[in-house]
């Protein structure tokens, strides 16, 4: 399975971007299959970037993405407070 987290291309050099997601988490990318321009959000595969997105889109992603973290995030609180010491 792969998961696609957008990221924003913040800076190109030829064939290659700097694309930041978020956090602050910087990488790069080869944009040789599509042609972003900075401030573009990107979705990145094995290196590549595969698809430039809107921002409305992407920006709805990563809401998507921050629930379900903060979903995730509090299951474990509630795991960890109803069985002590998380150990089973």
């Amino acid at each position: 399975m792969c998961l696609a987290v957008p990221g924003k291309v913040v800076e190109i050099h030829g064939n290659h971007a700097v694309v930041e997601y978020s956090g602050g988490v910087r990488r790069e990318a080869n944009i040789t299959l599509v042609r972003p321009e900075v401030g573009d959000y990107v979705i990145v595969h094995a290196g590549f970037a595969i698809q430039i997105l809107s921002e409305k889109d992407a920006l709805e992603t990563l809401d998507l993405w921050d629930e379900m973290l903060d979903a995730e995030e509090d299951a474990g609180a509630r795991w960890m407070s109803e069985d002590g010491d998380g150990e089973g």
